[in-house]
């Protein structure tokens, strides 16, 4: 196993966990191409939280590939209302899925994480060597340790049983199958819903939580799924990767983009009783460009693409 090894995935039995999700089922869409054979677990079929369940599921169906999509997540208030939710659950999940991998033996897992495993105050743009080097952002620590365990473990199942696992770390997606709950989404859901309502009902001004000072990074989930597909083909190194699209926007001026393409006339207001968390997050993607990829959805198209997607499929979205 070499850091840049080339791995075919036509023929290959690939189990794609949280296929439902906005990440997983951007992964399952983007595998369609690879003439592979694409394994998924209805929801409540098997408890992913539950070790004996995951463990007969995977003995039965024998993946070849394994790839950790499936995740509890949610934003600020979620993380800041369910602490142990996000803590316990995120670690069952993927403490089960990766030792049932190493116990059928399967050939590449692929654990995907978030780039709120880095500290509140760090150097931008965000290397990968920055893991672990200060105090994690309070408002996601519970969900941020959670995926730091996942890493760690993928990385202890290759230093002692040289499993191929590998993790990688995307930057704040948006895109089909989100989650547009009202308290509950992330950033780019909560602005697209807040905004589309203030149009249908002439409101004169809609509030976004926080400064709007923070500057993060948006990448739209095809992308992310297109790279994870890339990276699970041409990388095999222990070390995890940084995804994302090497760009950084205000909340304010992202809302005011979505505002924008959504056709929205009135103000915005912002509530500055709300936490802001990181005030700014910016992965650097250097490795993976190294490596040859870099995505080829710019914000606007994204956001445009997503609105779509949201008016066409509002009677099945995630609430």
């Amino acid at each position: 196993m070499t850091e840049q090894d080339t791995l075919t995935l036509s023929g290959k039995k690939i189990w794609v966990t949280g296929h439902t999700g906005m990440v997983g089922s951007a992964i399952v869409r983007r595998l369609l191409s690879e003439k592979c054979n694409i394994l998924t677990v209805a929801h409540g079929s098997v408890d992913l939280t539950r070790q004996e369940e995951v463990e007969n599921w995977i003995v039965d169906n024998k993946p070849d590939i394994v790839i950790v999509a499936a995740a509890k997540v949610g934003g600020i208030h979620a993380n800041s209302k369910l602490p142990a939710e996000f803590l316990y659950n995120n670690l069952m999940i993927e403490a089960n899925i990766i030792h049932a991998s190493h116990r059928v033996g399967v050939e590449k897992l692929l654990f995907l994480g978030s780039s709120c495993i880095y500290p509140r105050n760090t150097s931008q743009p965000i290397k990968e060597e920055q893991l672990l080097a200060g105090p994690l952002e309070a408002t996601n620590e519970y969900y941020a340790l959670a995926k730091i365990a996942g890493i760690k473990l993928c990385q202890a199942y290759r230093a002692q049983y040289g499993d191929n696992f590998i993790s990688i770390m995307p930057c704040n997606l948006y895109g089909p199958n989100d989650n547009f709950h009202p308290e509950y989404s992330h950033v780019p859901a909560g602005l697209l819903k807040r905004f589309h309502e203030a149009k249908l009902l002439n409101s004169p001004s809609v509030t976004v939580w926080g400064s709007g000072a923070p500057l993060r990074e948006f990448l739209h989930v095809d992308a992310m799924s297109d790279a994870s597909v890339f990276i699970l083909k041409h990388y095999s190194g222990k070390g995890h990767l940084n995804v994302g699209c090497g760009q950084d926007i205000s909340i304010a001026d992202f809302a005011d983009k979505i505002k924008r393409i959504v056709g929205y006339r009135g103000q915005i207001t912002f509530d500055t009783t709300r936490p802001d968390g990181t005030l700014r997050k910016l992965l650097d993607i250097s490795k993976l460009r190294n490596l040859g990829w870099e995505t080829k959805v710019d914000l606007d198209t994204g956001i445009e693409a997503y609105y779509k997607w949201f008016l066409n499929n509002q009677n099945s979205i995630k609430q």
